[in-house]
C-alpha cells in the first residue's frame, strides 16, 4: 500500500474513493449517502497516510486499530479499504447484496479485516475505551481510533465511555467526531440540541481539536499532535454532508437516500466519472 504526503495526491484518492461510493451505493440501490461522502477526506488521511497497519497482516499486534461507531456511513470505509488494497475494489458492487462481506452496517464475521460489528449508535465509543484499556494493560503501543457521529452524543451511553476515558488516562485513544450537524430526522440542533462540544469533552479533561474536517493540511498536522498528547483526545471534525455532489450537500435528507436516475448521472458527472 502507498503511503501518501502531497496533498495533491489525496485529493485525488479521496475523490476517488467519494466516486466508489457513489458507485457502490447506485448499485445497492439502498444506504446512505451523505455521511460517507463528507467523511472521505479523514477517512483518506487516516488510512493513506497516519495508520499502522498492513492490509496484508489483519491481526498484526502492532497495527492500530480503527472503529467505526457510526457504523451507517460504512461505504466510506470499504471504499477506503478496497483502494488501500484490503481486497478488490469490484467487490465494493457488492454493498448489501444477499450473501455479501459488505453488509450495510460493518459485520466482523463477514469481514474480518474489521475491528468490531456496528450499527447501534452510542457504543463504539464505549468498546473504544475498551480496547485502549486492554492495551495498556497488556502494554502495547498502538492507537485506538474512534470515529463517531455528532448525532449519537445524544446518547448517554457515549458519555459514560468519555468519563471512563478519563479515570483511566487513555492517551492511547482518539475520537474523531463527525460534525455535519445532520441526522436520520433533521438537524441535530433541532433534534436534540448538543451545545458546545468542545466545552463538554474538556469538562471531561480531554484534549479537544477542532478543524476543518476537508483541509488535509489540518486534518494530518492535529492527527500528528494527538498521537503525542498525554491524554484521550478528541477531534471535532466540521464535515459537509454530501461533500462533492452539490444537491446532496448539507442537505439531512441525504442521510439514508441513495441517488437514482438523473440524481445518479449528475451525482457522478459533479464527481468526473459520468460519460453520458
Amino acid at each position: 500500500m502507498k503511503t501518501l504526503t502531497n496533498v495533491k495526491d489525496l485529493q485525488l484518492m479521496a475523490n476517488t474513493i467519494r466516486q466508489d461510493i457513489i458507485k457502490s451505493l447506485i448499485e445497492a440501490k439502498s444506504g446512505h449517502s451523505a455521511g460517507p461522502l463528507g467523511m472521505a477526506d479523514i477517512f483518506t488521511a487516516l488510512y493513506f497516510t497516519i495508520l499502522t497497519h498492513d492490509p496484508k497482516k489483519l491481526r498484526w499486534n502492532n497495527r492500530d486499530r480503527v472503529i467505526l461507531s457510526n457504523g451507517h456511513i460504512c461505504p466510506v470505509l470499504y471504499a477506503t479499504m478496497a483502494n488501500a488494497g484490503y481486497f478488490p475494489k469490484q467487490e465494493l458492487m457488492t454493498l448489501r447484496k444477499l450473501g455479501t462481506r459488505l453488509q450495510g452496517h460493518p459485520s466482523k464475521i463477514d469481514l474480518p479485516a474489521l475491528e468490531l460489528s456496528t450499527a447501534s449508535l452510542g457504543q463504539g465509543l464505549g468498546v473504544a475505551v475498551g480496547m485502549a484499556l486492554a492495551a495498556k494493560l497488556n502494554s502495547q503501543k498502538h492507537t485506538v481510533y474512534c470515529i463517531s457521529s455528532d448525532g449519537e452524543h445524544d446518547e448517554g451511553s457515549t458519555w459514560e465511555a468519555i468519563n471512563a476515558a478519563q479515570k483511566y488516562k487513555l492517551n492511547n485513544l482518539i475520537n474523531i467526531i463527525d460534525r455535519n450537524n445532520i441526522q436520520i430526522s433533521g438537524y441535530t440542533n433541532d433534534v436534540w440540541p448538543l451545545g458546545s462540544l468542545k466545552k463538554k469533552y474538556q469538562t471531561h479533561n480531554w484534549k479537544v481539536f477542532e478543524i476543518n474536517g476537508h483541509n488535509f493540511k489540518q486534518i494530518i498536522s492535529t492527527l500528528t499532535k494527538a498521537q503525542k498528547i498525554d491524554r484521550p483526545v478528541c477531534i471535532i471534525a466540521n464535515t459537509i454532508p454530501g461533500k462533492g455532489v452539490s444537491f446532496m450537500e448539507h442537505t439531512f435528507e441525504w442521510h439514508g437516500k441513495v441517488p437514482q436516475g438523473e440524481d445518479a448521472k449528475r451525482a457522478l458527472k459533479e464527481l468526473g466519472t459520468y460519460n453520458g
